[in-house]
């Protein structure tokens, strides 16, 4: 079964960066797909794949993550104001990033304004008595 797990930006947000990794990177081993509203600092990306690579055994493979931020283009002065404004006040809410174990996702592919996420076939363990 594949298991999505969405993780509002108010669950993060007070957390530190290591706690953030930690919940994010313990969801994703017990192979869980992460939804997570906002993104990740590229200082916090960076040390969740150092940790990831940390922790690669013959059951945890790794993950894939991708990131996506929708941009308005030609947006006014006053929208940008606006927008910046609110990211002062509410967090860095935009964007959504997915983060999931190499064992579940085969590919993410994205372009400014979607994500396509490719799962590997998930195999049934069969019982063989013998």
């Amino acid at each position: 079964m594949l298991t999505l797990q969405f993780v509002p930006y108010h669950e993060v947000a007070q957390l530190s960066s290591e706690e953030k990794i930690s919940k994010l990177l313990n969801l994703v081993k017990d192979d869980k797909i992460v939804l997570m509203q906002g993104r990740l600092r590229v200082t916090e990306e960076t040390k969740l794949i150092e940790n990831t690579m940390n922790e690669i055994n013959s059951k945890f493979k790794g993950i894939e993550i991708c990131s996506i931020n929708p941009k308005k283009k030609n947006e006014t002065f006053s929208e940008l104001l606006k927008r910046g404004f609110i990211k002062v006040l509410m967090g860095n809410r935009e964007g959504l990033t997915i983060i999931g174990p190499a064992t579940l996702v085969k590919e993410i592919k994205r372009d400014p304004n979607k994500i396509q996420l490719l799962a590997r076939e998930l195999r049934k363990k069969r019982n063989r008595r013998r």
